[in-house]
């Protein structure tokens, strides 16, 4: 029992986990849960550029504001079904008897404010591929540089950062350009979704992974 308090003080104090494979992991994913430990070594930090995964991605971090990412995550494949596989080019064709049967979906979650809101920027998404000619040319551009992110990759740090500058900024602009629930909390758990961002802590087996991955992907610019 001493030696398991010591290790939680320590999972504590530097917010990694070490699972039955032995890997340094982010706190966030817990020990317990596979698909919460799948999401962690496989997708939250890797870098995307395909504009539906852009827009599906933007859209659950919505559809999360006040629940938990476990609780978003469990019900992504059932996200995916009702909105056409996040294809926004067929989800702004959406009407209001879409949205009466989605209410009825007891697969997602049934908020009829972030479920109009959905529709609502698959019609902005569109206007904004036209534009920018991608998702994905638009939304990195906010990437941040080096002087822009944190100096220490740790627990003390990391755990505490819901937003940032850069987060507001894109969510400005979201916003000015219609689209809804996209607060800079939203903003910025979207950036490190995304992997605009490694928020992966330093001692976190995932963390080079993002960084060669990020250092490999071609980013459109606008």
């Amino acid at each position: 029992m001493a030696n398991e308090n010591a290790e939680n003080k320590a999972e504590e104090k530097t917010g990694l986990l070490t699972g039955p494979d032995q890997q340094c992991r982010c706190w966030w994913c817990g020990e317990d849960d596979e698909l919460y430990r799948h999401y962690h070594d496989n997708e939250w930090g890797m870098p995307v550029t395909d504009d539906i995964r852009l827009f599906e991605k933007i859209c659950l971090e919505g559809f999360q504001s006040g629940l938990s990412w476990i609780t978003i995550l469990r019900k992504r494949e059932n996200f995916r079904s009702a909105f056409a596989g996040f294809d926004f080019h067929q989800v702004a064709q959406f009407d209001e008897s879409d949205v009466d049967r989605l209410l009825q979906d007891a697969g997602i979650i049934r908020h009829k404010g972030k479920i109009s809101a959905t529709i609502n920027n698959a019609a902005r998404a569109i206007e904004m591929q036209q534009e920018f000619g991608s998702l994905a040319a638009y939304f990195w551009h906010y990437e941040p540089s080096a002087e822009q992110r944190p100096d220490k990759m740790d627990y003390s740090t990391l755990s505490k950062l819901g937003q940032t500058e850069i987060s507001q900024q894109m969510s400005k602009d979201l916003k000015k350009r219609g689209w809804k629930f996209v607060g800079p909390t939203t903003c910025y758990a979207f950036m490190q979704a995304m992997g605009m961002v490694n928020d992966h802590l330093e001692g976190c087996f995932m963390r080079e992974k993002c960084l060669t991955a990020r250092a490999n992907t071609d980013i459109p610019s606008l």
